[in-house]
């Protein structure tokens, strides 16, 4: 997969690299800083070791001099404990006495060089990695100081020395196991690096698979949910909820297209069949006046299901700002009502209006909330039974304006109520009374008020259906736009 070589490998790689640069400059900074420890703390052992000789030896020579053999045996006793080579030498820099146990020492009797011995009269110390040219078969660490005479002249120089190979393989061994618990480090960072990359991938490489399965129009998948509260396991649930909405888009859309295939099929088989009997003779001339009436309703029937196609669109496009528009409530509700006076007198129904006496002032898109209104009004009258009394009723209740709709006529049954709102649902008292409507007047007063942030209600009881809806107020001293409530199809 893609994501597996470019994400999780170069990650991978990008980690190692930087867990062995930082290992690697740890290392050489520790390695650097031990070795200077190191040869600091022996320095000083050593300069410790030769003030300690320096000071018994001029104090306890005696006739014997610096070559006595009590202060050689002391200078062995004090070597085996340090572990260093100690020698002295007279004013010339001749060797005279060691620290060896042997009776005949192969030193006795050498001569250091003069620029020790000139280094030494002229700074008072010496110190160094050396052979002391050729004086010892291998490096030494070197530390030298100058023995006084009674008399405050230089009788000597004591020399205690250290062998580098000695010490170097000390450092070495530390190293050494330095060395291999970086490595061993490193190994468990670079395995827990790459398990964690591993885990880290596997879900990204599901929604990458799981993209690509979107991409043929399977939406159907999902990613496994993560058990971490962290960015990846919200990640993947945002996913999945992504996945979920994508699944309900496409649904509706599929249940969409086949609802206005079958809303167009309906009518244009009607008028394809009935024009074809007018042109072929089937149906008799007294009859082409009835089937032209027949032509021309569905053709409307038609219109009216494009043009509420075209609100839907508008309304999913609409401007936030008309939102805020101030409009009369109240005002809009009569409007919208002088449009059904013929329809209203034509079922020989009555109207009862509860409304406030002073103007309710809302905010909100004034055209797409009169069509809500008018949707209202249209569907009660349509399914209201002659003669009953259609009830409007407008009030105020905790910062919102409510407007009730009700008729009298069929109880909707208890599940047709949370389905009526859906695109082209009619309900069961509809499929004989509404042959002029296309299922989507309230699916529109739905997705209109949602798009408000306002609710809507519906109770159907003993034959009283209520939908109920509300809306903003407006601020007061806001100056109130013109509704067109003429909204006959």
């Amino acid at each position: 997969m893609t994501v597996k070589r470019s994400v999780f490998f170069r990650n991978f790689m990008v980690t190692t690299a930087m867990f062995a640069v930082c290992f690697i400059a740890f290392g050489v900074t520790m390695f650097l800083m031990g070795r200077a420890f190191l040869i600091r703390e022996k320095q000083a052992s050593l300069y410790a070791t030769a003030d300690e000789v320096r000071l018994y030896a001029e104090a306890v020579r005696g006739e014997d001099g610096l070559d006595s053999w009590e202060l050689r045996m002391n200078l062995a006793a004090i070597a085996q404990s340090t572990g260093d080579h100690i020698f002295l030498c007279d004013g010339a820099g001749t060797v005279v006495s060691t620290s060896d146990r042997e009776a005949s020492s192969p030193y006795v009797g050498k001569k250091v060089p003069e620029a020790v011995t000139e280094q030494l009269a002229k700074n008072g110390s010496y110190e160094g990695v050396t052979d002391l040219d050729g004086f010892y078969e291998g490096m030494y660490y070197v530390v030298a100081e100058p023995l006084s005479a009674e008399d405050g002249t230089t009788a000597g120089y004591v020399f205690v020395n250290f062998a580098g190979s000695g010490f170097f393989s000390v450092w070495g061994g530390f190293s050494l196991a330095f060395i291999l618990v970086a490595v061993g480090v490193l190994g468990l960072a670079v395995a827990f690096e790459y398990a964690n990359d591993r885990r880290l991938a596997r879900p990204l490489n599901e929604m990458a698979e799981a993209a690509h399965r979107f991409a043929r129009g399977d939406y159907s998948v999902r990613v496994s949910a993560y058990p971490d509260e962290d960015e990846i396991g919200t990640l993947t649930q945002a996913f999945n909820t992504m996945a979920d909405s994508l699944e309900r888009n496409e649904s509706r859309r599929r249940e969409f297209i086949a609802n206005v295939s079958h809303e167009l099929r309906t009518p244009m088989t009607s008028i394809a069949g009935f024009a074809d009997g007018l042109l072929d003779g089937t149906i008799p001339p007294e009859k082409e006046k009835k089937y032209l009436q027949t032509i021309s309703s569905e053709t409307k029937r038609l219109g009216r299901l494009v043009r509420s196609m075209l609100d839907m669109s508008r309304l999913q496009d609409g401007d936030p700002a008309r939102r805020e528009q101030t409009f009369d409530l109240g005002e809009t509700v009569l409007q919208t009502l002088l449009n059904f006076e013929s329809r209203i007198d034509a079922k020989a129904m009555t109207v009862a209006l509860d409304m406030p006496e002073d103007a309710m002032l809302v905010k909100g898109d004034v055209d797409a909330l009169t069509r809500v209104v008018y949707n209202l009004l249209d569907n009660a009258i349509k399914f209201a039974d002659g003669g009953s009394e259609l009830s409007v009723s407008l009030w105020k209740e905790n910062g919102r304006a409510y407007t009730a709709v009700q008729d009298q006529g069929q109880t909707i049954p208890p599940e047709e109520l949370p389905l009526i709102f859906d695109r082209f649902h009619k309900a069961d008292r509809s499929r004989s009374q509404d042959r002029e409507g296309v299922g989507l007047g309230l699916y529109m007063v739905r997705q209109i008020l949602a798009a408000h942030d306002q609710d809507i209600f519906v109770t159907s009881e003993n034959g009283m259906t209520v939908f109920t809806f509300t809306l903003a107020l407006a601020e007061p001293g806001r100056t109130p736009v013109k509704a067109d409530a003429n909204m006959n199809p």
